[in-house]
C-alpha cells in the first residue's frame, strides 16, 4: 500500500490567591481528616453545592505536551517512529485512486478515513479534536450519508454500538456511521446507513470516543503480575472499591487497551480499529464486515505485508499499515505534565486523601525490560490501575466485552488530561466537574470517593481540579 507523507496558558494566580492556596496545604491536613473513608451507599438526595463554587480550569493551553517519540530510543527506532507516524496519518479511499487519499480499503462501512482523524488532540496520537471531522466525511467524494443525530460539529468523534439486536438478543457491536454508496470510487455498491434515529428513540445505542495512545508502549510492557499486585491494595475494600482484570479469551493474560480493557496488545488494538472504524481488512481481521455483492471492491486482505518497498525507511515500508500503527503507539512518549505550582501541589495531596489514587494509581513500574529503549522496570505514571470497575447505573452502557460487564470500565489513564477536551467513554461532557460527579450513581465503586470530593471546601476542590488539568 502506498504511504502518503502528510505533513492554556494558565491564568496567573494572584498573590492573595497563592497565599490562600498555600495555606490550604496546611489546612487540608485537618480539613480532610473528617472526610469519610468507609463504604458509601448512594442516595440521590446526597448532593452538594460544590459545583457552584468551583470550576474546571479548562483545556490547558500552550504547546502540546505530547506527540513526540520516547526519549532514549535505541537502534533505528527513532526512524521507525517517524515513518510510522506518517502511515498513521494517511487518508484512505476505497481503492487508493482518489487524489490525496492514497490509502486503500475504506468501507464498505466506516466511521472515519484516517487514524489521525480521531486521534489528534492535542497532537497526533491523542483523542477527539474540537471540530468533529466526521461531519465533513459524511459527504466526502460524492457520498450522500446523513449525519446521525448524535454527532455535531463541536462534539466528539464517536462510534455507535447497538445494545440489542431486533430479536432482543445482545448485540454490543459497532454499527458504522457511514457507507461508501455514491462515492466516486464506490462502483455499484449500494447499501444503507443503519437506522440511528430509531435506535436513539429506543434507547438502543451507546457511544464511545477515541482513547489517546500516548505512552501506550509503556502500558503494553507492564507485566500482568505488576497490575494484579497493585490491584490488591487493602485500602480499596474500605472504600467499596474492588475491580478486576479483564483477560484475553485466547491465552488468559491481562488485557489493558480500550474503554473496557478489551484488547490485549497494540497490534490487536490497531488491527481491530482498522477493520471496524475504517473498514480496512488486514492480516489480523481479513474479512469484510459487510459482504454485500458489489461492495467487495479489492482483493483481501486490503492491508498486508508489502513485498515491494519504496520507503525511505525499509522496516516501515515492508510492514503492513497495522504494524506501523502499532509501532507508532508503542514508541509514543507519555504526555508531559505542566510544571507544578502551589495550587497543583495542594491538589495532588487532595487527590490522594479523598481516594482518587485507589483506582487512578499514580505510577506502576513495568516489571520488564522495554525493548525499544532497553530500560528495565520503568515507571508508568499513567494514573490508572488498568482494571475494570463497576461505575454504576449512571455510566453503564449495557455492553459487555470480555469479563467486563455492561457497567464496568477500565480506569481511564489521567496522564494528558490537561489537554483533553471531551470526557468519559461517550464524550458526554467537556466539563471536568461534571465528569467527576458522573462517577457517582447507584452501584458505583466510586461513590465514596465522590462523596469525599463533595465534602471538600472550595479551595481544596479547586486545587484538585487544577492538579488534574496540570497532568
Amino acid at each position: 500500500m502506498p504511504k502518503r507523507r502528510n505533513r492554556y496558558v494558565w491564568a496567573s494566580v494572584s498573590v492573595a490567591g497563592m497565599v490562600c492556596l498555600s495555606a490550604g496545604i496546611a489546612a487540608t491536613q485537618t480539613s480532610t481528616t473528617s472526610v469519610t473513608t468507609s463504604r458509601a451507599t448512594f442516595t440521590s438526595a446526597s448532593t452538594s453545592n460544590l459545583n457552584a463554587l468551583v470550576r474546571d480550569p479548562g483545556v490547558r493551553g500552550g504547546p502540546p505536551g505530547a506527540g513526540g517519540a520516547l526519549a532514549d530510543l535505541i537502534s533505528s527506532y527513532p526512524q521507525f517512529f517517524d515513518a510510522a507516524r506518517d502511515v498513521f496519518q494517511e487518508v484512505d479511499s476505497v481503492s487508493g485512486t482518489v487524489a490525496n487519499e492514497d490509502g486503500k480499503g475504506l468501507g464498505p462501512r466506516f466511521n472515519a478515513n484516517s487514524c489521525a482523524a480521531c486521534h489528534v488532540q492535542p497532537s497526533i496520537g491523542g483523542s477527539s479534536p474540537a471540530v468533529n471531522p466526521q461531519i465533513a466525511m459524511a459527504r466526502l467524494d460524492g457520498a450522500t450519508n446523513t449525519v446521525p443525530p448524535f454527532l455535531n460539529i463541536n462534539g466528539p468523534v464517536r462510534e455507535a454500538r447497538f445494545v440489542q439486536d431486533p430479536d432482543g438478543s445482545a448485540d454490543g457491536g459497532v454499527h458504522d456511521l457511514f457507507v461508501i454508496t455514491h462515492r466516486l470510487d464506490a462502483g455499484s455498491c449500494n447499501i444503507q446507513q443503519p437506522h440511528f434515529a430509531t435506535a436513539v428513540a429506543r434507547n438502543n445505542v451507546i457511544f464511545r470516543i477515541p482513547t489517546p495512545l500516548f505512552g501506550a508502549g509503556l502500558v503494553e510492557s507492564i507485566t500482568d503480575s505488576a497490575i494484579l499486585a497493585n490491584g490488591t491494595n487493602a485500602s480499596k475494600a474500605g472504600m467499596g472499591i474492588s475491580g478486576q482484570a479483564n483477560r484475553s479469551g485466547n491465552d488468559g493474560t491481562v488485557t489493558r487497551f480500550g474503554w473496557k480493557a478489551q484488547n490485549k496488545s497494540l497490534l490487536m488494538f490497531a488491527g481491530e480499529a482498522y477493520n471496524v472504524e475504517q473498514g480496512v481488512t488486514n492480516e489480523l481481521f481479513p474479512n469484510e464486515r459487510d459482504e454485500t455483492p458489489g461492495c467487495l471492491l479489492n482483493s483481501m486482505p486490503e492491508d498486508t505485508t508489502n513485498l515491494e518497498n519504496g520507503s525511505v525507511y525499509p522496516p516501515s515500508g515492508y510492514s503492513s499499515d497495522v504494524v506501523n500503527f502499532a509501532m507508532f503507539g508503542r514508541l509514543l512518549a507519555p504526555p508531559t505534565p505542566a510544571q507544578p505550582t502551589a495550587a497543583t501541589a495542594l491538589g495532588q495531596v487532595v487527590f490522594n486523601q479523598i481516594g482518587c489514587n485507589l483506582c487512578h494509581t499514580p505510577s506502576i513500574n513495568t516489571g520488564s525490560t522495554f525493548t525499544p529503549t532497553g530500560q528495565s522496570n520503568a515507571a508508568v505514571r499513567a494514573y490508572s490501575d488498568f482494571l475494570v470497575h463497576n461505575m454504576g447505573s449512571g455510566l453503564a452502557d449495557r455492553v459487555s466485552q470480555g469479563l467486563a460487564s455492561g457497567s464496568e470500565f477500565r480506569t481511564a489513564p489521567l496522564w494528558g488530561l490537561g489537554q483533553r477536551i471531551f470526557f468519559l467513554h461517550d464524550g458526554r461532557t467537556k466539563d471536568l466537574v461534571q465528569a467527576i460527579e458522573a462517577h457517582r450513581s447507584q452501584g458505583s465503586e466510586a461513590n465514596q470517593v465522590i462523596n469525599n470530593f463533595n465534602q471538600l471546601g472550595p479551595v481544596n476542590a479547586q486545587a484538585l481540579l487544577m492538579f488534574l488539568r496540570s497532568l
